[in-house]
Parts: structure tokens; sequence; C-alpha cells
């Protein structure tokens, strides 16, 4: 690993607001069970200096989770819209803004120690243990746990809501004092550094019109409907995504909320594009 990419990535995580986070393939994913468990986070084939992959979700909108645009450096509707909320006065707006932010997950490539066999998987998590990670790495004490020879097996640790006092699961990360290689198998080594899922390619990229028929909906649901509730969201995160009770105040302006979302949707309009320099 880069400890200058460490670093910095670790300086820019304690400027930002808290965030958490989309579809899931069992053979894939990983997700630490309650107790304790051993893992080796594997270096990245897809980005060797920095074995972790930034993602944002939506949680609520539309009847799944939603892999924002923006991963893929495209631009999303609903950042677009959450940034014009911001520009007005009104607290209302302000609030909605907040309640359409994306949550961030975070993807490790990891081998789980008594289950080789499965090869490399992603562990998911959110920025708790992603700083954690972040901070064992740049401990000069215990160097890069990734390296495939002199590297370090992490312990996982894990209570349930009867230990945390909430309804979620809760992790904890501590680093193995002994240094080891990913494995004696070289072969083992060869497959797990070149065999690897790409985070990226695992969830459906929804296109501009689909993100913003999602939030269209979400903001104005049909008579009867829910409108933004998931039932079984993919990718786990701290606590679950609360009923939307927002809606634009339009009592004020002239044009229909049609017109309203038109104008702001418009791909050829004039709002200035700030994601396009996403760290993914």
């Amino acid at each position: 690993m880069d400890l200058n990419v460490i670093k910095e990535r670790l300086a820019s995580l304690n400027t930002q607001q808290p965030q958490s986070g989309g579809g899931q393939k069992k053979n894939l994913f990983w997700k630490p069970s309650i107790g304790k468990q051993t893992v080796r986070i594997v270096p990245s084939k897809f980005r060797p200096e920095f074995p972790f992959t930034e993602m944002m979700f939506y949680y609520g909108i539309g009847q799944r989770v939603i892999a924002s645009p923006a991963n893929w450096k495209q631009k999303d509707p609903i950042m677009e819209f959450a940034k014009q909320l911001r520009q007005s006065n009104d607290r209302e707006n302000w609030r909605l803004a907040k309640k359409l932010d994306p949550k961030t997950r975070i993807f490790a490539p990891v081998v789980v120690r008594g289950e080789e066999d499965k090869g490399v998987r992603l562990w998911q998590f959110g920025k708790l243990i992603y700083e954690e990670l972040l901070s064992l790495a740049v401990d000069e004490e215990i160097g890069d746990y990734t390296d495939i020879v002199n590297g370090r097996d992490l312990t996982i640790e894990t209570v349930g809501p009867e230990s945390t006092g909430t309804n979620y699961n809760k992790s904890s990360v501590r680093v193995r004092l002994k240094q080891s290689p990913l494995s004696e198998d070289a072969a083992l080594v060869e497959k797990w550094t070149k065999e690897q899922p790409d985070p990226t390619k695992e969830f459906k990229r929804f296109t501009f019109d689909e993100m913003k028929t999602a939030l269209e909906k979400w903001l104005s649901p049909e008579e009867g409907e829910e409108g933004d509730i998931i039932s079984e969201p993919a990718v786990e995160f701290d606590g679950k995504p609360e009923p939307s009770k927002f809606q634009l105040d339009t009592s004020k302006a002239k044009k229909t909320k049609e017109d309203k979302f038109d104008s702001l949707f418009d791909e050829n309009s004039q709002v200035e594009d700030k994601h396009d320099d996403l760290p993914f």
C-alpha cells in the first residue's frame, strides 16, 4: 500500500460528514458473523497501491438500493437536485437535501481464514471500520498488512444487537501481531491476486432518466404507496432507511412540478457539475 495515499484518504475522511450505505451476490460478498473471524486483506488487482473501493448508494428511493451514477463519473440527477435545494434558504429544503445524500460503503478484497476455498470475496463496511483500517495502515509498527509476504491477518470481532443496544451488529478490528505470508502456496497467492471481483461491476448502472424517475416517485408517491421504503437493502449499513415525509414546496413557484423537474434535470442545462473528480 502507498502510505501517502492512505494518509491523504484518512485526512479526507476526518473532514467529511458521516455517511454509510446496495445489490449483493452471496458468493462474491463476505459479511462478518457474530463472534471472531480472521481475514486477510489482499492487494487489489485493480489498484495495487490502495485496496479499498468507495461507492455511494441511495436507500429508500425507488424499490431497491440504487448505486449513484457518480460511482462511474456520470451525472447524478439526485445529487443535482440536492445541490439545488441547498441553494435555497428554506429549512425544509435543507432537510430534504440531507435526506437525499447518498450513503458511502467501502469494499475490500479479503480471504477469510478457514474459508480459503471460496477465494477472494468483497468485505463491505462503513466509515468507522474504514477509519480503523486506514489508521492501522499508517502505524509504522504495523506496516502494510496487505503485503503478501510480510503482511498481517486481521481479527474481526462482531457483537449483536443485544450488546450494541441497537437493531444492528457492530464490528471491530484488531491486527495480528505476528507477520505472515498470504499463503505458503505460491499458486494460491497468484490466483488470489489475479482473480478478484470488481465492486464497480457488481451493481446495476441506472441511467439518468431512471434516476430522475425514481426521485420524482419518491417525492410524490401515488396514493396508497409508501414510495420510498426498501424491504431488504442488499448492502447493509448501520440503521434502516426511514420513510420520506418531504415534498417540494411549490406553493410559491410559478412553474408546475413537471416543469421544474424538466428544467432542473435538462442535461443541456447550465448547472455546473462538480462530481467529475470523484476519487473513484
